[in-house]
């Protein structure tokens, strides 16, 4: 094995996902797995998995601090939660939402903040919302070497424009433009995307004409992976149900009845036993 292949390997000796790799798994007809993870210990467990791809998501405004949105949640705040990400994980390729804000103006501050975010992170790849309305900025940061995730559809920055979470691109205009949006995406240089909350069959025309690796949330199993928010297919978050979710556990009920018989075990002074005491 060459030096060169041999840096591709991560600590665990498992070869390390990258965005060629993601290329690699579209090429050959593998499916893509992707996740949300914030902290270090719930990013250790899900990079013990297999995991293809881990996302830092700006979700992390809802699940982690209790926003009724994505919007508040800053780069700096971005920045702990991949950090956190990242000392954990060796092997799942790491992408990181840029938040709102920080690249939709200005595109060399978007540079700047994208810079800042890969720097201080040393993530794999970032993501951001949009298509030809954020396009400048899209190209500054491929110039600047950083690879970037596009997404489309439902985006949740945008969610104030819309006023609804209802599925996008349903009529003829909108769906024309997110199919343009892609193959800008594409052309600029973006390593993959998104595709949130979007009829199953407009999903599988964009993942068809891509020659990148395309997402879905929401959005089918006609394309090349698909991404959940480990909050919700966990099932700790009860309040959050759309069509799209499969939950693959119940940790609100397990937690809840783990404390609650701990509870009982303090006040009944069960716990600690002679065997549990010093």
């Amino acid at each position: 094995m060459s030096e060169e292949q041999k840096g591709y390997l991560s600590a665990s000796g498992k070869r390390k996902v990258t965005t060629h790799r993601l290329l690699e798994m579209k090429q050959r007809g593998e499916k893509i797995s992707m996740l949300t993870a914030y902290d270090y210990s719930m990013a250790s467990v899900i990079d013990f998995t297999g995991i293809d791809v881990i996302l830092v998501g700006d979700s992390a405004s809802n699940v982690m601090v209790g926003n009724t949105t994505t919007l508040p949640i800053t780069v700096d705040q971005m920045i702990y939660h991949g950090k956190s990400v990242m000392n954990a994980v060796k092997r799942a390729m790491v992408v990181i939402d840029m938040p709102f804000g920080s690249y939709q103006g200005n595109p060399y501050e978007a540079v700047s903040n994208a810079v800042k975010i890969m720097k201080e992170t040393q993530a794999d790849c970032l993501k951001l919302e949009g298509g030809k309305e954020i396009i400048e900025a899209v190209k500054g940061i491929l110039n600047a070497g950083i690879p970037i995730m596009g997404h489309l559809g439902l985006m949740p920055q945008s969610i104030n424009k819309y006023g609804t979470y209802a599925v996008r691109a349903q009529d003829d205009d909108e769906a024309r433009k997110l199919i343009e949006d892609a193959l800008l995406l594409q052309e600029a240089g973006c390593c993959s995307l998104v595709l949130e909350k979007i009829p199953a069959e407009l999903a599988k025309r964009v993942a068809s004409e891509l020659t990148i690796p395309v997402i879905g949330i929401g959005a089918g199993q006609h394309v090349d992976g698909q991404v959940l928010v480990m909050h919700d297919m966990l099932g700790l978050n009860k309040g959050f149900s759309p069509r799209f979710l499969r939950r693959y556990a119940n940790l609100f009920g397990d937690i809840t009845t783990a404390v609650q018989k701990y509870i009982n075990d303090v006040k009944s002074s069960d716990f600690p036993s002679e065997d549990e005491s010093y």
